[in-house]
């Protein structure tokens, strides 16, 4: 009955989307071309004053379609209207400029950007070009010389503050962004913050112009709909954030995407203030990702339930599924997730770094700045995150890591059910790499306030399938295959209670026992 209801839901949803897209795009009678508002195909030209001109024309007639025609057209920052389509006709390009201070009219840096507006669409099947390797340069000129401030850039990298988000709509309803190419942005490629009613749609994203290039990010918006898009993206592809208390991600459904990414492929967090709730997704396809091919992480004091992900096939992976509750909030609200299904998922993690040779790579692990390990001692340790090498900071040398769910002491992971899961591992374990022995389990580092990440624990005992601190995990037809050869155990469970597990397996050469229980309650009952 429960899934009835929920796919009735997904389908009034559906519905309910696609005639706010009908009425937004049948709405539009007046067109206006950017050329004849002065507008010109010349790199050489700034069109910025042109195009705004056409779109405010457009908006003061109530509403209507400004065509960017074939041929590149050089823009600064451009403000969305209520009412209005931008359709990128075909060989159309719309190229951000190379220059920071054209971005500098909203306080939020962005290429296209919008603020409480509403009925606005970006259609067509031209070109969206951040030109983020170009903007880059400048950007760093500026800092180098003092025009341009920035503490953070010297010790990482410049903050997302100083760089530029492609399109970042805030406050907005019923948006639809069907069929454009958007590309290589300097820092999220398109941002939603607080949006209702939300279509994205046959989209192609390819941004891995520079670190941080998050392809779609989703900041506590209700019914928004991702489908039958191909995304390539330096940072996550697909990232649900909730920046404050009160405040959440609702009603999301993804379906028939192409995912590629040096870090997550879809994930929830890492910023999690409030909340998400009533996800739905179906039907991924995932390649040559570094990190995890589905990241499902609450650790700053938010929700996460209600989260239903079905028929996920990730080749070239690191990692398949990492289920996480954390505490790095400092007041004493703590993170809940619950209700999470997640179904037909077949992963495969290789060898070697999966997006290795790619212009924006994932971080190599490092040991925490000022730790040294001790030599012949046993020690769990959360690795240092980051890609930057320090002269202090020593390389962590580890094992393939496995999936995991884990809460903390006295805070589990509720409800989490897991059927027809695969993941196959082509890698070789060694001892001398790095070496954490099942007897010493119970000191694996719980990690409460550090970044959430399927590293996160270290060199663990374990190489398929790792939980702790959960109350009721199902685990049907779940198989965990080791191509190569590990010395460590498939699965391991820690502080779990209700444990139903059916038909769980193991292939391959790797330590006894297959499964390894500890402070673990048995049910029967599905």
């Amino acid at each position: 009955m429960k899934n009835l209801k929920r796919k009735y839901n997904v389908y009034l949803l559906t519905l309910c989307l696609a005639s706010l897209s009908a009425v937004t795009l049948r709405g539009q009678s007046t067109v206006k071309n950017v050329v004849d508002f002065g507008a010109k195909p010349d790199t050489n030209v700034m069109n910025t004053i042109a195009i705004q001109k056409t779109i405010d024309a457009i908006a003061a007639t109530g509403g209507g379609t400004v065509i960017i025609p074939a041929g590149e057209f050089r823009t600064g920052n451009l403000e969305m209207k209520s009412g209005v389509n931008l359709h990128l006709e075909p060989g159309a390009v719309l190229a951000g400029s190379d220059k920071r201070k054209d971005y500098d009219t909203y306080e939020k840096a962005s290429l296209i950007f919008a603020k409480g507006q509403k009925n606005i669409s970006i259609t067509g099947s031209g070109t969206i070009d951040g030109r983020g390797r170009q903007l880059m340069n400048d950007i760093f000129k500026r800092l180098q010389k003092g025009t341009l401030t920035d503490p953070a850039w010297r010790l990482t990298r410049p903050g997302e503050g100083t760089r530029t988000n492609l399109i970042y709509f805030e406050e907005c309803e019923n948006i639809v962004v069907k069929n454009a190419t958007l590309k290589d942005a300097s820092s999220w490629v398109t941002h939603y913050e607080r949006c209702r009613y939300v279509i994205i749609d046959s989209i192609r994203l390819e941004s891995v112009a520079y670190w941080n290039n998050d392809g779609i990010d989703i900041v506590d918006c209700r019914k928004m709909r991702i489908t039958n898009s191909y995304i390539d993206a330096a940072d996550d592809a697909i990232c649900l954030k909730s920046a404050r208390r009160g405040d959440f991600c609702d009603s999301i459904y993804i379906a028939n995407c192409t995912l590629r990414s040096s870090a997550n492929a879809l994930k929830f967090g890492t910023g999690s203030i409030g909340g998400f709730k009533n996800v739905t997704v179906r039907n991924l396809t995932i390649f040559n990702t570094f990190r995890t091919a589905i990241a499902l992480e609450a650790v700053d004091g938010g929700f996460l339930e209600n989260v239903d992900i079905r028929d996920v096939v990730a080749t070239n992976t690191g990692n398949a599924l990492i289920i996480r509750l954390g505490h790095r909030n400092k007041d004493d609200v703590y993170s809940t997730v619950k209700n999470i299904y997640i179904a037909n998922m077949k992963v495969t993690v290789p060898k070697g770094k999966p997006d290795a040779g790619y212009e924006t790579e994932g971080p190599i692990l490092m040991y925490p700045p000022g730790y040294t390990p001790t030599p012949g001692k046993i020690e769990s340790i959360s690795p240092w995150n980051y890609k930057e090498r320090s002269p202090n900071v020593k390389v962590y040398e580890h094992n393939v890591f496995p999936s995991s769910v884990s809460g903390l002491p006295g805070h589990p992971v509720e409800n989490v059910k897991l059927e027809n899961i695969e993941v196959i591992y082509e890698t070789v374990a060694s001892k001398d790499v790095n070496y954490f022995p099942l007897d010493s389990f119970h000191i694996i580092v719980e990690a409460e306030r550090d970044y959430p990440e399927f590293s996160m624990f270290g060199e663990l005992p374990v190489w398929g399938f790792y939980a702790r601190h959960v109350e009721g995990l199902t685990m049907k037809n779940v198989k965990m295959k080791m191509k190569g050869k590990d010395f460590r155990i498939p699965y391991l469970f820690n502080d779990v209670n209700n444990l139903l597990m059916n038909d769980v397996k193991a292939k391959g050469k790797y330590g006894k026992p297959k499964i390894f229980l500890n402070k673990v309650t048995m049910t029967k009952k599905d």
